[in-house]
């Protein structure tokens, strides 16, 4: 199942679409981790890990923009200040509680939420979530869009909660999020790509958003890799067919 891009902006001329571009360059190692991952084998305990790992990194999702949020606010003067705060405020509206769903599933696919909530986040959700909070800190928080647009534009795929049921014989109760962001995460991904072509970016602007979301699918990719190597993972480069993605907000 091919990983699809669905913004109505298709020109090269526009911040979104060459955003696009720089992020395709890197897709083929994320096809290769995913494909890895998702596979039949010991799938069980493997998705148990995955929600662990996706507890880790969403529940840094409100706070981030929370605190991106907060710098735009502080700069009055800034032209991209009111277009980013106001697509904030809504989305940490969108994201609130999806944390929360994540514990919901792990108890019904008969884990404890402690599984997720106990220990400390492994070094690859550090990672990727971390300089975010650097970045909005030190330079811009624009930056936290090329995070956000990795996050919804790599969210799971529509065949990959019937997949996961299928070989785990887990109930519906315990495919929540993964189904969920299925089907939100193509409309939150337009806004973003809509937001960013309405934004008066400059050329380090933007360079720091495409920063920011390479740096994410990069870290995203070690992050699967490191979720699938309960059996030796194949060459990531050149990989095979593509796999239903995996990520969730």
């Amino acid at each position: 199942m091919s990983i699809t891009w669905t913004s109505s902006a298709t020109t090269r001329g526009t911040a979104s679409a060459r955003l696009r571009t720089k992020l395709h360059l890197l897709e083929p190692e994320f096809r290769g981790a995913t494909t890895h991952m998702w596979r039949a084998e010991g799938l069980l305990p493997r998705y148990r890990t995955y929600l662990c790992a996706m507890h880790a990194v969403i529940r840094a999702s409100v706070p981030l923009m929370e605190l991106a949020l907060r710098r735009a606010a502080d700069s009055p003067g800034d032209p991209l200040a009111e277009p980013l705060a106001a697509y904030l405020a809504e989305h940490i509206q969108e994201e609130a509680g999806h944390d929360a769903w994540l514990l919901e599933d792990l108890l019904a696919a008969g884990a404890a939420p402690e599984d997720a909530l106990g220990p400390q986040p492994p070094p690859d959700v550090a990672a990727l979530v971390g300089p975010q909070y650097y970045w909005i800190e030190h330079h811009h928080p624009v930056a936290l869009l090329g995070y956000i647009a990795v996050l919804e534009g790599y969210a799971p795929a529509p065949g990959l909660t019937d997949r996961i049921g299928r070989i785990t014989a887990l109930p519906a109760a315990a495919l929540r999020t993964v189904r969920e962001h299925a089907a939100l995460d193509t409309d939150h991904l337009d806004e973003l790509h809509a937001l960013l072509d309405r934004l008066p970016l400059t050329r380090d602007q933007e360079a720091a958003v495409a920063v920011s979301a390479l740096h994410s699918l990069d870290a995203l990719t070690r992050l699967f890799v490191r979720l699938g190597r309960s059996a030796p993972a194949p060459s990531l480069r050149g990989a095979g067919p593509t796999p239903p993605t995996g990520v969730t907000r």
